[in-house]
């Protein structure tokens, strides 16, 4: 008779009931489960994508438009301390020039993405986002931090149809080491206001930051699920040379597939995408979390001028992406794979999901 396993056990319940306690996660999370039962996440996890997010591998273009930021993150590369980085703000041509090359790809999936700056003029991206609506008819993915709920409202006015705040952590104690003079609570409530407003919400965290523990990602998944997000972004921690957290070790690319894996299984139809930092910490890891719960690759439009003062993590501000050749590296994997590209808006459907429906302030 074959003995099961704990962790055979919690996939099955997980699979059964649609979720797990903070502590059942944790133990997913952990490194006492098998090889075999981590096959065995990954095998149900990407069985759940296929039957809920379809075969499809939504496609996205990124237009990273300034590096200005006022925060002083202690793992971004971004952060308002490093004086060496040269800052920049793309202007509305510029975008627009981007814009064109997305669409023109087939793309209609268009992501702005900026540091989070106040300098950046709620009314002239708002300008932006109208130009790019008249030209172009695709989804527009806005991603510029904390905002008042006023800015937000302008952007949905304006067109945008999704807005993506990573959290990078639920735990109030390492979410404060971590963002010096910024809230937790500002963050839920910057959040609360978009779902509000009827974006399409998107968040996420990182894994492997120094001090944290398989439960608090454990928080980060359940409040995920109860927010009923539409998109969840999780990458691995690359340190950055030129942050106070330079000399703590990166993520083990493993947490983060774990992680991924048990998102899908607790959120059936969002969207998961395979983030640029997996995919700069190992390309097979990257091609991997598609085996495990991700949907969504995002490649950067970004000219190469401003793209390589990016500068997140080591490694990206140098590498020389070329979309058209990430492209055609996903078109034959997908044809490995039995996978298709998804070139469309890939709107998210809160009511396939049959999320909660977020009515009050709390999230814990």
């Amino acid at each position: 008779m074959r003995v099961v396993s704990r962790a055979e056990c919690l996939i099955n319940k997980l699979c059964g009931r649609g979720s797990l306690s903070k502590k059942e996660l944790a133990y997913l999370l952990s490194r006492r489960i098998s090889a075999g039962d981590e096959r065995l996440l990954f095998r149900r996890a990407d069985s759940l994508r296929g039957s809920h997010a379809g075969d499809g591998i939504i496609v996205r273009g990124i237009v990273e438009f300034s590096n200005i930021c006022r925060n002083r993150c202690v793992y971004c590369g971004l952060n308002s301390g490093n004086v060496r980085l040269r800052r920049y703000c793309m202007t509305t041509e510029d975008i627009l020039v981007c814009a064109r090359t997305i669409y023109k790809s087939g793309i209609r999936s268009i992501v702005l993405q900026s540091g989070e700056s106040a300098s950046i003029r709620a009314e002239w991206l708002a300008e932006v986002i109208k130009r790019i609506k008249k030209l172009y008819p695709a989804a527009i993915t806005i991603s510029a931090g904390e905002r008042s709920r006023s800015d937000y409202a302008l952007w949905k006015k304006a067109g945008a149809d999704r807005y993506l705040l990573k959290i990078e952590t639920t735990c109030a104690d390492l979410y404060r080491r971590l963002h010096p003079g910024m809230k937790l609570k500002t963050r839920l409530l910057c959040l609360r206001a978009l779902k509000e407003l009827g974006y399409q919400t998107g968040s996420g965290c990182i894994t492997g930051l120094p001090g944290q523990t398989a439960e608090s990602i454990a928080e980060d998944l359940l409040f995920f699920r109860r927010f009923g997000m539409g998109m969840i972004s999780i990458g691995p921690f690359i340190p950055h040379p030129r942050t106070p957290l330079s000399a703590c070790a990166p993520a083990d690319t493993v947490s983060v597939l774990r992680a991924i894996a048990l998102a899908r299984l607790l959120n059936p139809c969002a969207h998961i995408p395979v983030t640029t930092a997996l995919r700069r910490s190992s390309a097979r890891e990257a091609y991997k979390a598609l085996e495990c719960g991700a949907n969504v690759v995002m490649f950067s439009f970004t000219p190469a001028v401003f793209r390589r003062l990016y500068d997140l993590y080591p490694g990206r501000s140098k590498a020389r992406f070329d979309a058209g050749r990430e492209l055609d590296g996903l078109r034959a994997y997908a044809a490995r794979t039995d996978r298709k590209l998804d070139f469309s808006r890939g709107d998210f459907n809160p009511l396939a999901q049959k999320s909660p429906v977020f009515k009050t302030g709390k999230f814990h």
